[in-house]
């Protein structure tokens, strides 16, 4: 098997200048795994690398799509893994490199994110079944062919209700049952793996957050979410529900205040960190480098090279 280098950790960590240098001595071509720098004219509010900071190293995923579309777990999938095996062919070393656990799972589990299991006119069915007569009705669907979910899901949860009940009507399997066929070969990839987590005292992360916002401010963040506006990109498209751009688009509107947006803008950034970390810390495989361990970022990178090679 081919390996393939992940480098993930919270917004902010300093994922960008560990990942250049890596590459740089590992002969290395990085695929973005950031579910914003996907955008085009979005490269502020995302803090998407320059060509400058790329230092010659070809960066991939960036840049792909139009602010006006949505874009998929599915799709990212299917394009990561067309320039990891491209980057494979030209006998270099694949590093996968962001913040978006779900794009990075796309590729590191082997999840199938076809069309067979799902089935919107069932779903629209069920939710106009659930309009009519009342989510506990639809709820109530699960209790002779589900029963595990029918105790386990309240009828409020009306999303998870509907996926079970579609589920089922597509497998004749119930969503456990579907569930653990899919983790039997969960780790079934065709890469060798090497999961490495950028952590550092929270406080100092949190800090480092703030003063990114302050410096995208500075940059002309406002300014780029006016052009967006320009352009007709709006508050109901998937890109623009990203933090830094709807709060702007907020204060733009005059919702609220310049001062408001700054700090919604810090908080929801925060709490994004502290769910990434949650979420990274599910993967057993993932290796975690605390960076206030080290006396600078070459010794990381020696640490990640040598762990590479012990394998």
């Amino acid at each position: 098997m081919k390996d393939l280098l992940i480098i993930a950790g919270p917004t902010a960590v300093g994922k960008t200048n560990i990942s250049i240098k890596l590459a740089q001595e590992l002969n290395g071509e990085i695929v973005s795994s950031d579910s914003m720098q996907i955008y085009k004219h979005m490269d502020i509010g995302s803090a998407k690398i320059t060509e400058e900071e790329m230092q010659g190293i070809p960066h991939h995923m960036i840049d792909i799509i139009e602010p006006s579309k949505n874009f998929s777990v599915a799709e990212f999938k299917e394009l990561a893994e067309e320039n990891i095996n491209n980057i494979l062919n030209k006998g270099k070393y694949p590093m996968l490199v962001g913040g978006t656990g779900l794009y990075i799972n796309s590729v590191i589990f082997n999840y199938t994110f076809t069309q067979t299991h799902k089935d919107e006119n069932y779903r629209k069915s069920l939710q106009c079944l659930a309009d009519e007569k009342g989510k506990e009705y639809v709820h109530n669907l699960l209790k002779d062919i589900d029963p595990e979910s029918y105790e386990r899901l309240y009828p409020n949860d009306l999303k998870r209700v509907i996926r079970a009940l579609e589920v089922y009507k597509n497998t004749g399997k119930t969503i456990s049952e579907f569930t653990k066929e899919q983790e039997k070969t969960l780790y079934d990839i065709p890469y060798n793996i090497h999961y490495f987590v950028l952590n550092m005292d929270r406080a100092k992360l949190y800090d480092r957050i703030n003063k990114r916002v302050d410096i995208m401010l500075e940059q002309g963040l406002i300014d780029e979410v006016i052009k967006l506006k320009e352009m007709g990109y709006t508050s109901n498209m998937q890109s623009m529900k990203g933090i830094g751009y709807k709060e702007i688009l907020h204060y733009l509107d005059g919702e609220i205040s310049l001062e408001e947006a700054v700090y919604l803008i810090k908080k929801g950034s925060r709490n994004y960190a502290k769910r990434q970390l949650t979420w990274f810390r599910k993967d057993p495989r993932a290796i975690w480098i605390n960076k206030d361990e080290f006396c600078n970022e070459d010794e990381i990178i020696q640490y990640i090279i040598e762990n590479i090679k012990k394998v």
